[in-house]
């Protein structure tokens, strides 16, 4: 028994020693870890277009997104800075499947008052700018006539 007890032991020893020669071999052929993912990496990600997209938004660069647009009658110019834009829309109504005029006033920012009372101009979502206004005048589409 003593044998038998002897030649696992030293059939488990000689495992061990060649995993042991082994780990310093495969240490020795790869190079260190750090080193060369980065390497590897940084090329495949300059190369494809994507690449520069995102360092345009590592640069600081701004995100487009998705910001509503509408057109409406200027109502109101009476506050410093800010109109208020009515913008009519036709709505399907849900029982008689008819559209029925809908209108909604908004108050928009107006940076350097130029917009009068029955102008036709373009808005579009903004940031919160106060309590009420989330939307910005961007252009001019037709000037109230003046009598």
């Amino acid at each position: 028994m003593s044998e038998r007890k002897a030649q696992p032991a030293s059939a488990k020893a000689a495992p061990k020693a060649a995993a042991s020669k082994a780990e310093p071999a495969k240490s020795a052929k790869a190079p260190p870890a750090n080193a060369p993912a980065p390497k590897a990496a940084a090329p495949v990600k300059s190369a494809p277009a994507g690449a520069t997209a995102g360092s345009d938004a590592a640069a600081g660069e701004e995100r487009k997104s998705f910001k509503r647009t509408l057109i409406g009658r200027v109502r109101s110019d009476k506050m410093n800075k800010t109109v208020v834009v009515e913008v009519i829309r036709s709505k399907m109504d849900p029982v008689y499947k008819k559209y029925v005029r809908v209108r909604k006033s908004y108050q928009a920012h107006d940076e350097e008052n130029t917009y009068r009372i029955g102008d036709r101009v373009e808005i579009i979502e903004h940031r919160p700018l106060s309590k009420m206004k989330r939307w910005k005048v961007i252009n001019l589409v037709e000037r109230a006539v003046q009598e």
